[in-house]
């Protein structure tokens, strides 16, 4: 009968005992103690970079769910339902409330951690956090996450709710998957929805538009566009291509940048135009500067060198009635008297030609 006695077992389920009695007489010693012990400090924890909720904020949900902690016996003080008032505010995801001995209060926040923002097609918007609820802004901190728009249809009731339409659905798988790359996370600044209902990525580098299509193979999709990164837009450059269709398994379709490219030739010629307009208008201004200088060098030369009574002969000069001597001019003009010469008179006789040959 002995050997058939399980003393292992017993000796398990007397250890079990043991222990669970010891915790009663724990718990027993420690509410005997709470009774005695006051609150003496509340000591808040909000770890994070994001400032969704001040500790102003907690302590007015402590005052309004429990009163004036300090000062207070510990076993007055409910600490579960300290825990549910600051679940209720939609910027917490996580709170636990203790106290110790020394009569502090410990609280330990976790905030949510947006990771998409919508803007819908009717201009209200809200935040998608990193479980995939919807939860509000906030009126004092904006979180730098990624910023979708478009044709959006789903709304924001104003309080912690799911995703309803599979389009928010597959906004928010994107938004996470691009959040945990590092080089998505750096290259991905919006997400904009089209008309087709199609997802597209605007980059930070580039002036193209990245057609995803769904949130469906986002693994071998973003994949597929790392290679082509890596392979083509060093060729072409990164403004080459309007559209980048990665929406299709293991094919990119790409549309390329037309109207950016005229404009690029556009802007080229028209500067080598006025370049080359402008040197040919210098080009005509110097000669004809050249040739007025010339033509005044050539003048100054005549000039010098025609005498004037060449110049008086090559002018013919028009002539009028002598004018009237002066009276001052009568008198001062005299006759020379070695120039004088008498007139010679005329003689009657007729002078005869003779002829100098001989007569016949």
């Amino acid at each position: 009968m002995l050997k058939r006695i399980n003393w292992k077992a017993i000796g398990k389920a007397f250890a079990w005992a043991i222990c669970l009695s010891g915790i009663i007489v724990l718990m027993s010693f420690i509410d005997i103690k709470k009774k005695d012990v006051k609150c003496t400090h509340v000591k808040i924890l909000i770890p994070g970079a994001d400032n969704f909720i001040e500790r102003e904020e907690i302590d007015a949900i402590l005052k309004q769910s429990q009163g004036n902690l300090i000062g207070k016996i510990l076993a007055d003080i409910n600490t579960h339902e300290m825990e549910s008032a600051i679940k209720a505010n939609p910027y917490i995801a996580f709170a636990k409330v203790y106290a110790d001995m020394d009569g502090v209060i410990n609280i330990q926040i976790k905030q949510r951690q947006p990771v998409l923002r919508i803007i819908n097609a009717g201009g209200q918007d809200y935040y998608i956090d990193r479980d995939g609820l919807k939860m509000p802004m906030s009126p004092n901190f904006t979180a730098n996450v990624l910023v979708a728009t478009g044709d959006i249809l789903e709304g924001f009731g104003g309080r912690i709710d799911t995703l309803i339409t599979p389009l928010v659905a597959d906004l928010y798988k994107t938004a996470l998957f691009l959040k945990q790359d590092t080089l998505w996370d750096a290259q991905i600044e919006q997400i904009f929805v089209n008309s087709k209902r199609d997802i597209e990525l605007i980059p930070r580098v580039g002036n193209q538009r990245i057609i995803l299509g769904n949130a469906d193979s986002l693994a071998v999709k973003m994949g597929n566009l790392l290679a082509f990164y890596k392979q083509a837009m060093p060729q072409v450059g990164w403004d080459a291509y309007k559209t980048i269709n990665v929406k299709y398994i293991n094919q990119i379709v790409c549309e390329k940048n037309v109207f950016d490219s005229l404009a690029v030739k556009k802007a080229v010629m028209t500067v080598d135009t006025a370049s080359v307009a402008k040197k040919l208008i210098d080009s005509v201004i110097k000669t004809v500067i050249k040739e007025e200088v010339k033509r005044e060098a050539g003048k100054i030369a005549t000039k010098k060198s025609v005498p004037v009574a060449s110049l008086k002969e090559s002018k013919p000069v028009v002539t009028s009635e002598p004018k009237k001597a002066t009276a001052k001019e009568k008198t001062s003009v005299k006759p020379d008297p070695t120039l004088y010469r008498p007139p010679v008179k005329p003689t009657s006789e007729k002078i005869q030609k003779t002829d100098t040959k001989n007569p016949t």
